[in-house]
């Protein structure tokens, strides 16, 4: 006698109730496997895009936001700094590494970053083909950008105003591609970058040429007016401007380079000690703003606790129902049953066969219910990492079965066993003779 193919046909017997218990023990276990796949992999995704970076320094506002848009790229920016502010704290003896990042432009809704080689071995990127950037307008573009748009080495293409698709489009400064970094694992690879040079050029290309016509003109309205005065003074001028001609040019780069800004700066420290008491000197002593990044990540992560515990909470309370449900449909099932147990019982079945019978049809619901609810939270997850694709240009694509949902599918089986304990004790001290007798 098979007593497992016996218990898999007592299941359809009821099916509407079966088909209940299945449908709420996967649901509770969906519910649960998708927060746990959620949670790892977004704490995953933000302590490798961390790379070690201690301290973010930006415009005054919103520490969160500042991090958010300068560690992962997924916000807006505070603002922009000096960069003579900038370089006066890259030289501070506190700082060891200092990276920094301009950003404002997009291609394609992915944004431009300008910075230099220190974001490189930051993230330690490498290249599949091409080379890193050497000229202006030269950029490195990412694995995952260059495999969805199908970039390859010496396209060219023109950025955008902002950090969307809608703004003003640079047609005057293209881009050329001269290399596409690996795949990284980081939010390296949904970036483009490029020189500071480049970024600071597209945007003062523009106020640039305004200048020049305007100064063109202004010396061609007063240079017959000076001409004599020229003439006169020219070569009394020349011997000074050619003594102090390096200087003088000298000086006037230093001067232009502290009128430009940046978006923000990473900043990694020699001694974990400073990350205490260097950012509170920033913000209590600059007009800039320092934010720590696994001091706001953990905030965040609190801020959202309350809600995913709920979530986790009414999940259990929906597995704890379906054990119930479980419990109801084989108490119910025993009892109508209970002439052809007896009838089982005077062919020759056992006791423990019969006890057995419910166990295996418990199992089956839970096991089968864990299953289920393991590819649902997959579905969910394909789901919700195209929503961040779409909007943040992040995916979530870890499918394989962590460590807690095997706890998960013990918490599953041992709610089984407990809701078929009662039937499978009354089936193992039912009395055959008082049974059918009844009948």
């Amino acid at each position: 006698m098979n007593i497992f193919k016996l218990s898999i046909k007592n299941l359809f017997y009821r099916p509407l109730s079966s088909l209940l218990s299945l449908l709420l023990l996967a649901l509770g276990v969906s519910m649960i496997s998708l927060l746990v796949l959620i949670n790892s992999v977004v704490r995953d995704q933000m302590n490798n895009n961390l790379k070690g970076i201690d301290m973010v320094v930006g415009a005054k506002g919103s520490p969160l936001q500042l991090i958010l848009s300068s560690v992962y790229h997924i916000d807006s920016p505070t603002g922009n700094i000096s960069l003579k502010e900038a370089r006066s704290i890259e030289k501070n003896p506190m700082v060891g590494n200092s990276v920094p990042l301009l950003y404002g432009d997009n291609y394609e809704g992915f944004r431009i970053v300008g910075t230099n080689e220190k974001f490189i071995e930051l993230y330690n990127l490498s290249i599949e083909n091409g080379s890193f950037w050497d000229n202006e307008f030269d950029v490195v573009v990412g694995k995952k950008i260059a495999t969805k748009l199908n970039l390859k080495v010496g396209d060219t293409f023109v950025s955008s105003h902002g950090l969307n698709q809608t703004g003003e489009v640079h047609a005057d400064s293209p881009f050329t591609i001269v290399g596409i970094a690996n795949f990284s694992n980081s939010v390296a690879d949904q970036l483009i970058l490029t020189s500071a040079e480049s970024v600071w050029g597209i945007h003062e290309e523009h106020d640039h040429d305004e200048e020049h016509d305007h100064d063109e003109e202004h010396d061609h309205d007063e240079e017959h007016d000076h001409d004599e005065e020229h003439d006169h003074d020219e070569e009394h001028d020349h011997d000074e401007e050619h003594d102090h001609d390096e200087e003088h040019d000298h000086e006037e780069e230093h001067e232009h380079d502290d009128d430009k800004e940046i978006t923000a700066m990473l900043i990694k420290f020699d001694s974990p000690m400073n990350v205490i008491q260097f950012p509170r000197y920033i913000n209590e002593n600059t007009n800039l703003q320092s934010a720590v990044p696994s001091y706001e990540i953990s905030r965040l992560f609190k801020l959202f606790g309350f809600g995913i515990e709920t979530i986790n909470l009414l999940a259990y309370l929906i597995i704890v129902v379906s054990g119930i449900s479980i419990f109801i449909t084989l108490f119910n099932s025993m009892k109508e049953r209970k002439y052809d147990m007896a009838l089982i019982r005077t062919l020759g079945g056992s006791r423990l066969q019969l006890s057995s019978m419910l166990v295996y049809e418990a199992l089956t619901l839970t096991i089968s219910g864990f299953i289920i609810g393991i590819i649902l939270s997959r579905l969910g997850l394909v789901f919700i990492s195209n929503l961040m694709e779409s909007s943040f240009n992040y995916s979530l694509n870890s499918y394989g079965i962590l460590n807690d949902e095997f706890w998960l599918l013990a918490i599953s089986i041992l709610i089984g066993l407990i809701a078929c304990l009662i039937p499978s004790i009354q089936v193992y001290k039912m009395d055959i003779s008082k049974t059918l007798s009844n009948e």
